[in-house]
């Protein structure tokens, strides 16, 4: 008897083993265009400490594919797995704050995200707002029909971006794999074809990078994503580059040919630009001081010497002087310069063409 109740139990706790194990790896099958390959998921399983071998892998998923719509691309090896677009189960689980937080989330990242990486979170957006609708009584549910986002200023629309380009920089970037790619350079206007090892992502108004090194350079070099034509993400280890940091790379200078100093800015700003300002500040280091006999104020602020920058001085129009950096002040006069004869030129122009 001892025998067969220690055997029984034996079945029992493998049969508990092997489901937790099919969870887990249903868990970490993407939705198509997405994928994900045998040889990833027998890592991530031994990371969850199951002790199992490829065999048992791909038998697992063999037993899986048929109840679980899974999808098998044996075009390649390793084979790669992933669930079909419309395959009705969600394993993970969803709260009503996640919800909430998902539901905001999607009408801010319009503006940020291209269409493609939209629309494979279509699913997850798309279940939480349901979530939310099933909700009667719920504070945080009302909340979400009450609240929005709105950019500050004019924001472009997002850079197109193809999906499987999208699914090949993520896996690249995220599994740390070397990417090949086809690239439009901009400076060229020719297609290139690079191998990119990836270090970083930034999303940056309406165009998103990856940032990367490739063959011949040392220094991270930054690929607009809607300029990659096609890519495949290749079994081949990206090299690791351990003094790589994303913050010192974007501060000194992303998207500028040098990297970007600090100037004094020195100006006087007119009163609606004081409570901008009071209220949120240009720079950590800012002064605002009463000019006399008038309502306007001199601004000192310590900010970067980059177009961006001076782009935001532009657009206050009259609203500002500038004193310093004296070459800020000069290419000022000289854009205001081209703009007064620029408008009186095209003024005379469409006189002379009416009269005719």
């Amino acid at each position: 008897m001892t025998f067969n109740y220690e055997s029984k139990g034996l079945c029992v706790s493998q049969a508990k083993d092997t489901v937790a194990r099919l969870l887990m790896l249903l868990r970490h099958i993407p939705r198509a265009p997405g994928y994900i390959a045998t040889t990833t998921l027998l890592e991530k399983l031994r990371n969850r400490g199951f002790s199992v071998d490829m065999r048992t892998v791909q038998r697992d998923l063999n037993r899986l594919s048929g109840p679980f719509s899974l999808l098998c691309d044996d075009s390649i090896t390793p084979y790669r797995w992933s669930f079909t677009k419309d395959a009705p189960l969600d394993l993970r689980d969803m709260e009503t704050p996640t919800a909430l937080a998902l539901y905001l989330a999607e009408s801010h990242l319009k503006s940020l995200l291209p269409q493609s990486v939209l629309d494979l979170m279509a699913p997850q957006f798309r279940r939480a707002r349901d979530y939310l609708d099933a909700l009667e009584k719920n504070g945080l549910a009302d909340w979400a029909r009450r609240v929005r986002t709105r950019p500050n200023g004019k924001a472009l629309l997002p850079a197109q971006v193809d999906s499987a380009v999208w699914q090949a920089v993520s896996t690249a970037l995220l599994e740390r794999k070397c990417l090949k790619v086809s690239y439009l350079s901009r400076s060229k206007e020719a297609l290139k074809e690079l191998v990119i090892h990836p270090d970083g992502f930034v999303s940056r108004h309406s165009i998103s990078y990856l940032i990367g090194t490739v063959k011949g350079y040392d220094d991270p070099r930054q690929f607009a994503l809607h300029r990659i034509q096609w890519a495949e993400c290749l079994d081949t280890s990206a090299q690791e580059h351990g003094t790589f940091d994303i913050d010192e790379f974007l501060d000194s200078g992303f998207n500028a040919l040098a990297p970007i100093k600090e100037v004094d800015l020195v100006a006087d700003i007119s009163p609606q630009i004081v409570w901008l300002l009071r209220e949120t500040p240009l720079s950590i280091e800012q002064r605002l001081e009463a000019l006399p006999d008038s309502d306007w104020y001199r601004l000192h602020a310590k900010v970067p010497d980059d177009q961006e920058t001076l782009w935001w001085v532009f657009g206050l129009n009259s609203n500002i002087r500038v004193h310093e950096p004296v070459g800020w002040v000069e290419e000022i006069r000289t854009k205001l310069a081209w703009l007064s004869s620029h408008y009186s030129s095209s003024t005379s122009t469409h006189h002379h063409s009416a009269r005719r």
